[in-house]
């Protein structure tokens, strides 16, 4: 049925693109010795890396150091900035790491030693050194697939070197995505365009070879230069559940903007490329950017499994758990940002509902963003036949000013159903092609 809006016919770029060889890139994990709290001495890295992430087991906390090749050493960092990234409590994907607390990734750029400080009772500490090389052989694939005239340019997982041979498991899926959680990684701002790619990379291997994950945690990543990145495998246009606010991974989509934004704002381009995105994701799926919601806790340390939340359709990663993320800069900017992206790639339709069932009355219930004629069509399932005696209802169509649209079809039997539109006077508006 034409109620949800009908996609362009999706076309093939033959084109081939760069992608990046993953085999350039090093992993090494190493146990480091702790003592008493306080500062430990520095010690030289297993091999230069550029990406660094710690675990450690205790109460306390860890913060860290780097020395860069050009000889001087980082501020302190803390480790576990936004540890609240993470699958669902009880998932098979939170099995491998528990009783661990998880520090998040950090681009470090060229580093040879690492100095930590202790804060409190810490058992064990081991750090997971990765060297993601930038300038890695390029390879070439196969061109790339819109999946829609509006999809914003998207860098897919072979073009940035996504390491398909680590991932653990299939995507799992969720019935539908409700809502945005946006984050920021917590990384260094301090990167190139070209770096981009290996940052994405470093990600993917922490998050599965360190934390034991399926795959990289974030659906998607935008970086400062406005390049957006598929993140977790599935289906860019599929409602793949990630690893990336525990509790609510299940009927969300997950956006993270590479670096820090606390204090400092997000660039033009990443915000323009934010509001892309998530206008061409939350269309797909239906939902109004502008809308709120109720939604059920899977369970993590501030909202225990059961807990009603409310959100807003584009949340922000604290409103979801204990942490800081995406920033106090970022996080101002949601409700601007969710404007922006309610305004882009008018006209929409929004929360389609379908209830009855063949036999009976069926109803059919959106919300569209402006007045247009409107058209909802009933045909028979793909690739099956009508029952004996069954035919298609007729397509009731009308036009109005109202933005809701509402259209119900009586019983189908062997002669065309009579339809019914909406009352007189109260037209509703149909969601045209584009």
């Amino acid at each position: 049925m034409t109620l949800f809006r009908t996609a362009l016919a999706a076309f093939v770029i033959a084109l081939a693109v760069p992608a990046v060889a993953p085999g350039a890139d090093r992993f090494v994990v190493r146990d480091e010795p702790v003592s008493a709290s306080g500062q430990l001495r520095a010690r030289q890295a297993p091999l230069e890396f550029n990406l660094v992430g710690l675990h450690w087991k205790g109460p306390g906390s860890v913060s860290f150091r780097t020395f860069s090749r050009a000889g001087r050493w980082s501020s302190w960092r803390e480790a576990a900035a936004e540890a609240e990234d993470s699958p669902d409590a009880g998932s098979a994907e939170d099995v491998a790491a528990r009783g661990w607390t998880l520090g998040s990734p950090y681009w470090t750029g060229p580093a040879r030693s690492i100095q930590y400080r202790l804060d409190g009772r810490v058992s064990k500490l081991r750090a997971y050194f990765l060297r993601s090389d930038p300038h890695a052989e390029k390879a070439l694939f196969p061109g790339r697939v819109a999946a829609r005239a509006s999809q914003p340019t998207i860098i897919r997982r072979p073009a940035w070197g996504a390491d398909e041979s680590i991932v653990r498991a299939n995507p799992y899926y969720a019935s539908a995505v409700r809502f945005a959680v946006v984050h920021h990684t917590a990384g260094t701002n301090s990167y190139s365009a070209s770096e981009s790619a290996a940052i994405v990379r470093g990600i993917e291997r922490y998050h599965v070879l360190a934390n034991g994950w399926n795959d990289i945690g974030y659906n998607f990543l935008v970086d400062k230069y406005g390049q957006v990145f598929e993140g977790r495998g599935g289906g860019i246009t599929k409602n793949v559940v990630g690893a990336h606010a525990e509790g609510f991974n299940t009927g969300s989509v997950g956006v993270a903007l590479i670096g820090t934004y606390e204090s400092r704002a997000i660039s033009s381009s990443a915000r323009a490329a934010l509001v892309k995105l998530l206008a061409w994701r939350l269309d797909i799926a239906h939902v109004n950017p502008l809308g709120k919601l109720t939604w059920t806790s899977g369970g993590n340390p501030r909202y225990p499994a059961g807990t009603k939340v409310s959100l807003r359709a584009v949340s922000g990663h604290r409103d979801t758990g204990p942490t800081s993320c995406p920033g106090g800069s970022l996080y101002a900017q949601l409700n601007g940002i969710a404007s922006d992206v309610a305004a882009t790639g008018l006209p929409k339709l929004y929360n389609p509902v379908v209830t009855g069932s063949l036999g009976g009355q069926v109803r059919f219930r959106a919300m569209l963003t402006e007045a247009l004629a409107w058209t909802v069509t009933v045909r028979d399932a793909p690739m099956r036949s009508s029952p004996p005696g069954v035919e298609p209802a007729r397509s009731p169509t009308g036009r109005g000013m109202l933005r809701r649209l509402r259209s119900e079809t009586s019983r189908m039997r062997s002669r065309p159903a009579p339809t019914s539109g909406p009352p007189a006077g109260r037209s509703p508006a149909r969601r045209p092609s584009r």
